[in-house]
C-alpha cells in the first residue's frame, strides 16, 4: 500500500511537470532572426567582407580583359600615328533593373574613394515623373551597385561632401533637399530633409553644391531651383535650416540692371536657376545659369543684385563651370547647341564651339586648364584640348546609340570618363594619351599656393 502512494503522487509529479513545460512553450516568444543570425558565423561582418572580396576577385576574373584595358595603356590605339588626335576605348556600362525606365541626372565621383561614385536617376520630362533612385558603383565591381536608395520623388542633382566622402546631399524634382548617409546601409531614409515649414523649394532643384569653408562649424551646402532662389542650407541638430542667398531676379534694360519696383518684379517674375558653379580662388563669387540664356555672376556678400550679366546663350543654360586652374575663365553649355567660354571681365563670349545638337553638360578635365569635354543630345561625346588645336576637337565618340547623353564627368586620379545617358546607363571610357597631357609649365594647385604663402 505504501508503495503505491508513493507511485501515485510521483505520476502526479511527472503530469504536472509536463503541464508546466508545455505552458511555458506556448509563452516563450521565438527569438527574432536577427539574434539567431548574431551568433551564427555565416551572418557575421567578417563573412560578409569575404564575401564581397571573393565577388570582386571573380568578376575581375570573368572580365580580365576590360580590367586590363584599365590598368594599362599599351591597349589605347590613337587615331593618327603621330598622336595629334586622340581616342576613348570603352570599358564598362553600369545599370540596374531598376534605372532602365530612368534617366541620369546626375554623376558624381567620391572625392576620397576616386573609385566610387553616385549616379542619380529620375526624368527631365515633366509628364513621365516617378520615383528616384541612387545608386553608387564601384570600378572594382562594375556588375551591381555598393549602395542604392530609393527617394518618393526624381533624383535631379547630388553631390558629395568634399571633407566627409560618406554625405550625399541630393535635390528632388518636387522641390525637396536631403542629405543621406551610405554608411548606413540598412537604412534607406536621410539624415535630413527639408519640408514646406524650413522652405523648401517650389520648383524642382537642379543642382546642390557643398560649401567648402572649413572654417564654419555646421555643414552647409547650397541648392538652385527654377523657383528663382540660391539657398543655402545648414545641417542643425535635428533638422535643416534654410537661408535666402539671393533671388534670380529678371534683367529688363539695356543696363543689366534689376528690378527694384516690387510691382515691376511681379510682373516680370523671376528668373529660372539652372545651374551654379563656385569659384575655387575666390569663394564669395559663384556664377548662376537660367532658363533665358543669361549668365549671372553673384557674390555671397551681396544679395540684392548682380556683380555682372554675360549674355550669349538664347536657350536655358545646363552648365556653367569654372576652370580649375584659371581663376578668370569658365565655360557654359545650353540648349542652343553651343558651348561658350568666358573671361569673367568681359561680358562676350571670347570663343564659341557649335556642336550642331542640344548640349547636355560640359566639365574641364582635372590634370590640364586646356581639356575639357561635353555631351549632345545626339548621344556624341566631345573633348578638346585647346594647347593642341583651338578650332575643333580631338576626340569625337558615338558615346551612346540612339540615346541622348546627358551628364559626363572626368576622374580625378585616372584618365577615365563616365558619360550617362536617357536609359539608365551610364558609360565609361579610356582616355588616349593625347588626350590627358597635362600643361607644359607646373602649375601650383591652390593648397601649394597657400602653404607658398604662409612659408
Amino acid at each position: 500500500m505504501i508503495f503505491d502512494s508513493y507511485l501515485q503522487k510521483y505520476e502526479e509529479q511527472q503530469r504536472q511537470e509536463q503541464e508546466e513545460n508545455q505552458k511555458n512553450k506556448k509563452d516563450k516568444k521565438p527569438a527574432p532572426i536577427q539574434q539567431q543570425h548574431v551568433e551564427d558565423p555565416l551572418y557575421s561582418t567578417s563573412m560578409k567582407r569575404a564575401l564581397k572580396i571573393m565577388e570582386r576577385m571573380i568578376v575581375q576574373s570573368a572580365d580580365e580583359e576590360k580590367f586590363h584595358d584599365y590598368k594599362y595603356d599599351e591597349f589605347i590605339i590613337e587615331d593618327v600615328e603621330n598622336g595629334n588626335f586622340g581616342s576613348v576605348l570603352p570599358l564598362w556600362r553600369f545599370s540596374t533593373e531598376k534605372s532602365r525606365k530612368k534617366q541620369v541626372t546626375s554623376i558624381q565621383w567620391n572625392p576620397k574613394y576616386k573609385d566610387l561614385f553616385a549616379v542619380g536617376y529620375g526624368s527631365y520630362d515633366f509628364l513621365k515623373q516617378s520615383t528616384g533612385l541612387i545608386c553608387c558603383y564601384t570600378i572594382k565591381n562594375p556588375t551591381w551597385p555598393e549602395y542604392s536608395f530609393s527617394t518618393e520623388s526624381g533624383v535631379m542633382c547630388l553631390d558629395f561632401h568634399p571633407n566627409n566622402p560618406a554625405l550625399l546631399a541630393v535635390g528632388l524634382y518636387d522641390g525637396t533637399v536631403m542629405v543621406f548617409d551610405i554608411r548606413l546601409k540598412g537604412n534607406n531614409k536621410p539624415i535630413y530633409m527639408s519640408t514646406v515649414r524650413t522652405s523648401k523649394h517650389t520648383d524642382p532643384v537642379w543642382q546642390v553644391r557643398w560649401n567648402t569653408d572649413e572654417n564654419l562649424k555646421n555643414l552647409n551646402f547650397y541648392s538652385i531651383s527654377s523657383d528663382g532662389r540660391v539657398t543655402n542650407w545648414t545641417l542643425m541638430k535635428n533638422k535643416l535650416e534654410a537661408e535666402e542667398v539671393i533671388k534670380l531676379r529678371l534683367v529688363i534694360d539695356e543696363k543689366k540692371s534689376l528690378v527694384e519696383n516690387k510691382n515691376e518684379a511681379f510682373l516680370y517674375g523671376l528668373a529660372g536657376g539652372m545651374c551654379f558653379d563656385f569659384n575655387e580662388y575666390q569663394s564669395h563669387l559663384f556664377l548662376v545659369g537660367t532658363e533665358e540664356g543669361n549668365i549671372h555672376l553673384c557674390s555671397k556678400a551681396y544679395s540684392g543684385q548682380y556683380l555682372e550679366t554675360y549674355e550669349g546663350h538664347f536657350l536655358a543654360v545646363y552648365a556653367v563651370k569654372w576652370n580649375k586652374f584659371h581663376p578668370r575663365v569658365f565655360l557654359s553649355c545650353s540648349a542652343d547647341w553651343t558651348i561658350k567660354m568666358w573671361d569673367m571681365q568681359i561680358t562676350r563670349p571670347i570663343m564659341t564651339f557649335d556642336l550642331g545638337y542640344a548640349v547636355g553638360d560640359v566639365e574641364w578635365a582635372p590634370y590640364s586648364s586646356t581639356v575639357f569635354a561635353a555631351v549632345t543630345s545626339a548621344g556624341t561625346l566631345f573633348i578638346w584640348d585647346l594647347h593642341q588645336e583651338k578650332h575643333t576637337h580631338l576626340c569625337e565618340h558615338p558615346a551612346m546609340k540612339k540615346a541622348k547623353a546627358l551628364h559626363v564627368q572626368f576622374n580625378s586620379l585616372d584618365p577615365i570618363i563616365l558619360v550617362g545617358d536617357e536609359r539608365g546607363g551610364v558609360n565609361s571610357f579610356k582616355l588616349s594619351n593625347s588626350l590627358k597631357k597635362g600643361p607644359m609649365v607646373y602649375v601650383p594647385t591652390k593648397d601649394e599656393e597657400k602653404n607658398e604663402k604662409i612659408q
